[in-house]
């Protein structure tokens, strides 16, 4: 059952994620044998997905063994959850020949995840998610951050041990503030120079050790904005799994529309009255538009333009 009315893309994973079997290696190796296990394939990051009876993207499940055997260990193998009480694993394939071209031709395709989110089930973009970013994680953690020694996977794939230092490792997840700036009936977008011509989109930051998220969006607003915030309201949060963030969607009212890009993060600044805002997000402002709708930023924008 969803926790909120709202979910951003990526959010809404469906599986219980079953923590307390990551440990029992009897019982995840006894799941990989079961001819009711599910599997999943990632191939350097792309999931594995086909047409849906009711002509959209879906999930291309494969039996737990095939998956089992693609990984070849437990380096590449990671315990997703239950559906119900169907265990359901995942692969993480990598290397520049297609294995739809090899083992898995005629099961399905490998598509970019960002670009077909929008496209899939709601909960299969938030299981895919999940699995892109462990695999990410893993993929950029395979020495110990201690002693610099090789780490293995355990627990299903959701933990790193180092045999060398005994030193423990568990997924990070980095938290992201990310801000719609609003005055009066206005809001403000900024945009970087390396974005396409015309994109704007709220501004957003990392948050820092010792802030709270309040602390993070005011010193973001201020820094590339100089903007002055009085207020912060939380709207929502999204998993990203570019490589491994979480995205906490903020409302800040500020004291004044004197904003100016500092021309390092920011290259333009522009206020939005509400209309305008609505205008921009149908796209239909000339010129200018916004992220799309799988973005948190866009989900900003409407909740703040249709309130």
């Amino acid at each position: 059952m969803a926790l909120s009315s709202f979910q951003n893309t990526f959010a809404g994973n469906p599986l219980n994620r079953a923590s307390e079997r990551r440990k029992d290696d009897d019982w995840l190796n006894a799941q990989l044998k079961s001819d009711d296990s599910l599997g999943i394939a990632l191939w350097n990051g792309k999931p594995l997905v086909e047409n849906s009876k009711e002509g959209g993207v879906q999930i291309a499940y494969l039996p737990a063994r095939m998956v089992s055997e693609l990984a070849g260990g437990a380096e590449t193998l990671l315990f997703m959850g239950l559906w119900k009480e169907t265990a359901v694993f995942a692969v993480d394939l990598d290397g520049g020949a297609d294995p739809c071209d090899g083992p898995l031709q005629g099961l399905g395709r490998f598509e970019d995840l960002r670009a077909l989110a929008t496209r899939l089930p709601h909960t299969d973009a938030a299981i895919l998610a999940t699995a892109k970013q462990m695999f990410e994680w893993r993929r950029r953690h395979k020495h110990c951050a201690n002693c610099g020694e090789p780490s293995l996977v355990a627990e299903g794939g959701w933990k790193r041990a180092c045999p060398a230092c005994k030193a423990e490792h568990f997924p990070r997840t980095d938290p992201v503030v990310i801000m719609l700036a609003v005055h009066g009936e206005r809001c403000m977008l900024g945009r970087q120079e390396i974005w396409p011509a015309g994109m704007f989109s709220s501004l957003a930051g990392f948050l820092e050790p010792g802030e709270t998220i309040e602390e993070a969006c005011a010193r973001e607003l201020h820094e590339e904005a100089g903007l002055k915030t009085s207020s912060v309201t939380y709207h929502s949060t999204q998993p990203w799994p570019y490589p491994s963030s979480l995205m906490i969607g903020l409302i800040a009212q500020v004291e004044d529309d004197d904003a100016a890009p500092d021309q390092t993060e920011l290259s333009e600044v522009r206020w939005f009255t509400k209309e305008e805002a609505r205008t921009l997000l149908a796209g239909k402002l000339p010129n200018t538009f916004a992220p799309g709708p799988m973005a948190i930023a866009h989900q900003l924008i409407k909740a703040w333009a249709e309130s």
